[in-house]
């Protein structure tokens, strides 16, 4: 049993499964709207579980890529894909599970959301390889992210709305910004091993206009959306909290590079919650 929680606790490392906080609210806050309201309880466990095995699989399949960077990289030399307490086999099995996962709930939600799945994931899987020759791998996990909404939409609607398209973009913007920020650890080690990103390319001072300029087009495109799918003032509400935490995200990063962490993980996860609680109690008022 002891062999069996240190095994999960391992796996929770691999792919950090609390990270899954970035992509569930946007997931819930597509099927709340497109529903109107309560989307049930069949629907809220299928989000789910679509929402967590689509980010194993991508995080399965990133880890599995990158053990050769990983096990150069000071930050990243004791992940569990490069000490030894996870092998390339089991890692595979993994990706391998969550994959057919994914693709098992999206038959059980409806036709659209299964002849999606394949191509979703493999835009997830291709994140991973993008850093390796484009310095646009940023817009691509904003990309994956960002499919988060309309998948919700999909799964209540079985159709594709414009303002689930919006939200998306907003998320998609969002992401990306807060990982040129989060890639500002790494700008060292990867101009020395020719690793693409903007932040190796361009230095740190461009890639933090660029982050505030991502995340400028985060809030308008946020913005669009309460207005497109026509929500009340606590959503605007949402957008208006969103700007000054995303505000606080930079001024952390700006003032230390060492709060990067906590701008990445703290603040963002709130955002999300946030901007979820009040899209609630928008339709619960």
């Amino acid at each position: 049993m002891q062999r069996i929680i240190e095994k999960a606790k391992d796996f929770n490392e691999l792919v950090m499964f609390e990270h899954s906080i970035f992509s569930l609210p946007f997931i819930f806050i597509g099927m709340l709207v497109a529903a109107d309201g309560w989307f049930g309880w069949w629907l809220l466990l299928m989000g789910a579980l679509a929402a967590l095995s689509a980010r194993n699989f991508a995080m399965g399949v990133n880890r599995y890529v990158d053990r050769d960077i990983d096990a150069k990289n000071p930050r990243t030399e004791n992940r569990p894909n490069v000490d030894g307490r996870i092998d390339s086999n089991a890692i595979m099995a993994f990706i391998v599970v969550n994959a057919f996962i994914f693709v098992a709930v999206a038959y059980m939600i409806n036709s659209l959301a299964f002849i999606l799945s394949v191509p979703i994931l493999i835009i997830l899987g291709g994140y991973s390889y993008f850093k390796r020759f484009s310095s646009l791998a940023h817009i691509v996990l904003g990309i994956s992210l960002g499919l988060a909404p309309i998948a919700g939409v999909i799964a209540v609607t079985g159709t594709i709305t414009i303002w689930s398209v919006i939200l998306s973009l907003g998320v998609i913007f969002w992401v990306a910004g807060f990982d040129l920020l989060y890639s500002l650890q790494d700008i060292d080690f990867d101009k020395e091993h020719n690793l693409h990103s903007i932040p190796s390319k361009f230095g740190a001072e461009a890639t933090l206009f660029i982050s505030a300029l991502f995340h400028l087009l985060t809030v308008i495109f946020w913005a669009l959306f309460v207005w497109v799918a026509q929500l009340g003032i606590f959503s605007y509400l949402a957008v208006v909290l969103s700007f000054i935490m995303l505000g606080y995200e930079h001024y952390l990063v700006r003032k230390d590079f060492k709060q990067i962490d906590r701008a990445f993980f703290t603040v963002n996860g709130y955002l999300g919650i946030a901007f979820f609680f009040l899209v609630v109690v928008d339709k619960v008022v």
